[in-house]
């Protein structure tokens, strides 16, 4: 699932204006299995609404139990992706605040991409329980952009042998792109990079697995 979300007149082309911002988000979640036994209960829902701290524009929630029989095995693969962009705006239009000061404050343009990822890999036995929380629209700068993923592995209780069989492999990446805070009187320095920050996390466990869990957590937003 791709959409775009930006500014309530168009989505912009080619560099962004003043006080425009942009967000696109991906999330996709996929199961493939040549036999055995699956159960899988799934909660998905998405709003294209504001939302406040808290609440999220997707939300995703799944727990599988999957035996192997015959030689069957089972894969699968789910990632988030949420990029946000903005250029420089001033917090008198952005915060919400009676204690916020908006003389001379500007908010820096900014370009942030994080991305959470889960593998399962020749998938024996187990139950694998994630969630994921996408936020990217809101009314004003004061709720941050969010994503937020959480992964357990366990075994399947049917099992009876007290591990899951599989191999699990997560990853968190993310690049993150700050600008000046306005110093100067050139609008053109307030879009020079003075932030650039790159970063992940890789894991991969195989075999008997008695207890996996990964958790990751992402805001992009400001305060004052």
């Amino acid at each position: 699932m791709n959409w775009l979300l930006a500014t309530p007149n168009a989505i912009p082309t080619g560099k962004l204006g003043d006080s425009e911002v942009v967000a696109a988000v991906t999330y996709v979640d996929s199961i493939l299995t040549n036999g055995g036994k699956l159960t899988e209960n799934k909660n998905f829902d998405f709003d294209s609404q504001d939302k406040a701290n808290g609440l999220y524009n997707i939300e995703a929630e799944k727990v599988l139990t999957y035996a192997s029989t015959d030689g069957s095995h089972l894969t699968g693969e789910e990632y988030a992706v949420l990029d946000v962009a903005g250029n420089y705006t001033s917090t008198s239009s952005q915060i919400r605040c009676v204690f916020a000061s908006a003389n001379n404050r500007d908010i820096p343009a900014f370009c942030n991409i994080v991305k959470a990822k889960s593998s399962l890999v020749n998938v024996n036995s187990a139950q694998v329980s994630t969630k994921a929380q996408i936020r990217a629209v809101a009314k004003n700068a004061e709720p941050p952009a969010a994503l937020n993923y959480q992964i357990a592995v366990t075994p399947d209780a049917n099992s009876g042998s007290g591990f899951a069989e599989a191999t699990v492999a997560t990853e968190f990446a993310g690049h993150i792109m700050e600008a000046r805070n306005g110093n100067s009187t050139e609008n053109d320095d307030w879009n020079d990079v003075a932030a650039d920050n790159a970063w992940s996390d890789k894991t991969e466990v195989t075999g008997g697995i008695k207890n996996f869990q990964k958790t990751f957590a992402y805001q992009s937003g400001v305060k004052l």
